[in-house]
């Protein structure tokens, strides 16, 4: 679900490669990309009722992002998740978001919702933003 597999099928021990270089002469080296996969890979694999998630995409490129954000509902299923993220591109698929503005609490709701309030934090930082999204990109989410 991670998009890791891909990777994975890939290499010539397959699941037995070993990953870290600095321990091991033979393991591979992962991309910052790969690696957010195989982590967030271990956290579903874990199947722990809460995940918590600080800036899972930030290494991947715009279309494995894309691929993580269309199937984070699919993946979390029926856990808690907690989204953490300064891209608020990335936090459009959310229930729930809560904009936090120097360490409290600000804002709370989806982001239909908060764009609506064009006094309130998540609009301000939505438009500063805005200059980095192309209509196209920001409506696949």
């Amino acid at each position: 679900m991670s998009g890791f597999m891909d990777k994975v099928k890939s290499l010539q021990k397959g699941k037995e490669s070993l990953l870290v270089k600095s321990v091991y002469d033979e393991a591979i080296e992962l991309s910052g990309g790969e690696t957010q996969k195989l982590i967030l890979a271990r956290a579903l694999y874990r199947d722990a009722p809460i995940i918590i998630l600080d800036e899972p995409t930030a290494a991947l490129d715009p279309i494995a992002e894309f691929e993580i954000y269309s199937r984070f509902n699919e993946m979390v299923s029926t856990k808690t998740a907690f989204y953490i993220s300064h891209r608020l591109s990335s936090c459009r698929f959310c229930d729930e978001i809560a904009v936090f503005h120097k360490g409290r609490i600000v804002q709370k709701g989806n982001h239909e919702e908060l764009l609506e309030n064009e006094d309130g934090k998540y609009y301000e930082l939505w438009n500063s933003q805005a200059v980095y999204y192309n209509d196209e990109a920001s409506s696949c989410f």
